[in-house]
């Protein structure tokens, strides 16, 4: 057990050098970016990268500042643009976040992922009848497992009913951590928004630690810095007087 417990500790330490070394390469990239925007102020990749770069950093502002700028340059980018939407979510702008989502949904009408970020800003701007009431309708199968995650959504499936069933699949272990990347983000966001704050930096947490988004791609990367970047708002938000 004395074993484990140091283990667990030097896991700890490694992840906060890590981290602490992906802050400083944003950094150094964000001031990059923003000479070479200065040099080609109509770029609307340098925007998207700087954006990026930014909403890692926790500026989610500065962040929807660039993704709305990248819509001012190239409007064809607005109904796609997932990655504002999530940024407005973190900027409380509830309403106008779910509206981009919304818009979204005329792109992509099988991305459940999409519609469960709708129903998170509808959850904060309007509560769980109405964000439930309005749910997106999906009438294609997405990807596994987010036919699952959308009933945890809709009330008809528990976090545990959920997260046994990815553990018990006979499923390869590659895509046994893809499921459970997924299903512990939202489970934890779900929590999140329902006010289980201790359940809820438990999954983000292990949806940041989890290994597969560093060989999936953009995308992937990206939901596990959201899972990074929310699990620290709550533990700032624990540690403040005004919440103990």
């Amino acid at each position: 057990m004395k074993t484990m417990r140091i283990a667990a500790v030097l896991f700890s330490a490694l992840a906060v050098i890590a981290v602490a070394d992906d802050m400083q390469r944003w950094k150094d990239t964000e001031a990059r970016l923003t000479a070479t925007i200065e040099a080609s102020p109509k770029n609307d990749d340098l925007y998207s990268r700087r954006g990026d770069v930014r909403f890692f950093l926790g500026d989610f502002k500065s962040a929807a500042a660039d993704y709305d700028k990248m819509v001012e340059l190239n409007p064809a980018l607005d109904t796609g643009h997932w990655r504002r939407g999530i940024a407005w979510f973190y900027t409380g702008e509830y309403e106008q976040a779910a509206g981009q989502f919304e818009r979204y949904h005329s792109f992509d009408n099988v991305d459940r992922e999409n519609g469960i970020w709708r129903y998170l800003c509808q959850y904060k701007a309007f509560g769980v009848e109405k964000a439930r009431e309005g749910l997106l309708k999906y009438e294609k199968d997405d990807r596994e497992p987010f036919g699952d995650v959308y009933r945890l959504f809709q009330g008809t499936m528990t976090s545990e009913e959920l997260l046994s069933k990815i553990r018990e699949a006979q499923i390869s272990d590659t895509e046994r951590q893809k499921r459970l990347f997924y299903a512990e983000l939202y489970v934890g966001l779900n929590d999140a928004v329902e006010g289980r704050t201790a359940a809820a930096r438990e999954h983000l947490s292990a949806t940041a630690k989890n290994t597969w988004p560093q060989q999936s791609g953009y995308g992937p990367h990206y939901m596990s810095q959201v899972a990074r970047l929310h699990a620290e708002i709550l533990a700032k938000d624990a540690a403040t007087p005004a919440a103990k």
